[in-house]
């Protein structure tokens, strides 16, 4: 529907829902905070499990659209996008610290393992493109495997916040943050547990529906300007489906919460390796893995790089910044630049 339009109407209904993705996104940052400390399960939780999964919604919308329509490249390749890029949106939020590196300041270990994770998730999805898929169930077994990883990580994640007193790795104590947000943090405390949820619950339904609106502009964009299927997938549409990311991470970076906007996106990072189980299961055409080819697996090779340059940073933890950024984002930038670069002579 969205092809059949002006370009300028499409671009207009783009920018509308990014603007009301972005307010959202913001709030939900301070309710998920808010929720972290009444409840007492801690930041790290609640950015892995529920800031990931609401700012996820959008990703589900387009690569379910995508893949139930035929379209396979569309739907692995918003989702191996995602992640690379979500990535990148951690150094943005480096610059917002400014004078610190972000990897500095994070004082929570189960980071470490989120990103650990990560990593083997996307190993896993580079093997499953290279090697190719067979089907069993009306899915591919390399697509069973990782929704396998992805519920085992999460269990380990969880497991190892609970048990987060026992490590022996220790953080520097958390600077002081920007800009504190005193007056919203308060306004938040003051709301019922059950105010909170109602809250986030509707600004999740909002991000829900304002992301399927950028992703499917998005897509009608992409088609409109002539870029590839392929980098329309991996660039524009990741743009337009990790906004909810951006601004729940912003957010929480400005109320000095660094460990919930790292697990944020770390963990929408292996919500998306877990999605790749739900576009098999709605794609008709075979395995899903077999319709991608060499660019879904170097933009896996891409997401492993960036993460391992951000795990660099949080274990060797070297405070100095260039351009108010870590040396750590500054790499994860100049790599994410040439990645897509080097995508791009593959589209």
């Amino acid at each position: 529907m969205f092809e059949q339009l002006p370009l300028w109407i499409n671009a207009a209904v783009f920018a509308g829902a990014a603007v009301v993705v972005w307010i959202a996104g913001t709030r939900i940052a301070g309710y998920a905070d808010a929720i972290a400390r009444k409840t007492g399960i801690g930041h790290a939780t609640v950015g892995l499990l529920l800031l990931a999964g609401i700012t996820s919604l959008p990703e589900v919308a387009v690569t379910v659209t995508a893949s139930a329509t035929g379209n396979a490249q569309l739907a692995v390749n918003n989702l191996l996008g995602s992640v690379a890029m979500q990535v990148a949106i951690l150094a943005v939020a480096d610059a917002v610290i400014g004078r610190d590196a972000l990897t500095s300041v994070i004082p929570d270990p189960v980071v470490l393992l989120q990103i650990a994770l990560n990593t083997l998730v996307l190993a896993v999805v580079a093997a499953a493109v290279i090697s190719g898929d067979h089907g069993v169930f009306g899915v591919g077994v390399w697509s069973i495997v990782l929704f396998a990883v992805y519920v085992a990580s999460i269990w380990l994640i969880t497991k190892s916040s609970k048990l987060q007193g026992r490590h022996s790795w220790v953080a520097e104590p958390e600077i002081a943050p920007v800009r504190q947000g005193k007056d919203a943090a308060r306004e938040d405390g003051k709301r019922s547990l059950r105010a909170l949820a109602l809250r986030t619950a509707a600004g999740a339904a909002v991000i829900l529906v304002a992301g399927f609106l950028l992703s499917k502009t998005g897509e009608a964009i992409a088609a409109q300007t002539g870029l590839g299927q392929n980098l329309g997938g991996f660039l524009l549409l990741a743009i337009s489906t990790s906004l909810p990311e951006v601004s729940t991470v912003i957010a929480s970076v400005r109320r000095g919460r660094y460990v919930m906007a790292v697990s944020d996106i770390f963990g929408t990072n292996l919500f998306n390796g877990g999605l790749v189980l739900v576009v098999d299961a709605f794609y008709r055409g075979g395995p899903v893995l077999n319709e991608v080819g060499n660019f879904a697996a170097l933009a896996a090779l891409l997401g492993i790089v960036v993460s391992v340059l951000f795990l660099v940073g949080l274990i060797e933890r070297r405070d100095r910044t260039f351009l108010r950024m870590g040396y750590d984002s500054v790499a994860v930038l100049v790599a994410y630049v040439g990645g897509v670069a080097l995508l791009f002579t593959l589209d």
